[in-house]
């Protein structure tokens, strides 16, 4: 699919995510970097573009998508020569949705709430049961490797793979083998290490400005 595709970003936050996957489908982009600490993100020529007032969102031929895992998802089918995404009628398909839904609908609501050391409410009204519930169900996820599909990467390995980083990071998932070798593998991709510079220099700017 033709057309750059436009990132409204901030280093390091989830869109951190999507430049990631950028990198992986190797499209022309193009970044607006919003200082959140400024607020810019609440200015209203943004707001028009996401409402929430949240990154990331990408305008890609006259499409708005916001949300990563609905950006994730769109991208990989956008792009098919990338190999992301198993096309509809793959029997992979199907797992590999899974995954894309549990990190925004599980994995991330039961690490916010144990960061946030909120109480969840009764274990059939979360969307993610418990917490070690759903840390149980990731690792047992990982068991066939290297990747959620097993021998085949795909942007559920950016997307949810990005969160174990973050929850590894911030003590927010337990230091497990299996999560730390899942981390190494995925810091080993390339695009992985350039959307990770690209960061590192936006951060170092926003500092000196």
């Amino acid at each position: 699919m033709s057309g750059k595709i436009i990132l409204h970003h901030a280093a390091p936050s989830r869109s951190s995510t999507v430049l990631f996957m950028l990198e992986e489908i190797g499209a022309p982009y193009e970044l607006k970097v919003l200082d959140l600490q400024k607020e810019e993100q609440y200015r209203p020529e943004y707001l028009a573009i996401n409402p929430m007032g949240k990154v990331p969102a990408i305008e890609h031929n006259g499409a708005v998508v916001t949300e990563v895992g609905a950006i994730c998802t769109y991208l990989a089918d956008a792009f098919p020569k990338a190999g992301l995404a198993p096309p509809i009628g793959d029997p992979l398909r199907g797992t590999y949705l899974r995954w894309m839904f549990f990190q925004g609908n599980a994995l991330e609501p039961a690490i916010v709430d144990r960061a946030l050391k909120r109480e969840p409410g009764r274990r059939g009204m979360m969307p993610y049961g418990t917490y070690e519930v759903a840390v149980a169900a990731l690792e047992r996820a990982m068991e066939k490797g290297p990747w959620f599909l097993g021998e085949r990467y795909s942007a559920a390995d950016v997307y949810v793979g990005s969160a174990i980083s973050w929850g590894l990071q911030f003590q927010l998932l337990p230091e497990r083998e299996t999560f730390k070798r899942y981390v190494a593998r995925l810091n080993g991709r390339p695009a992985r290490q350039r959307a990770m510079d690209i960061d590192q220099k936006l951060m170092a700017a926003a500092k000196q400005a």
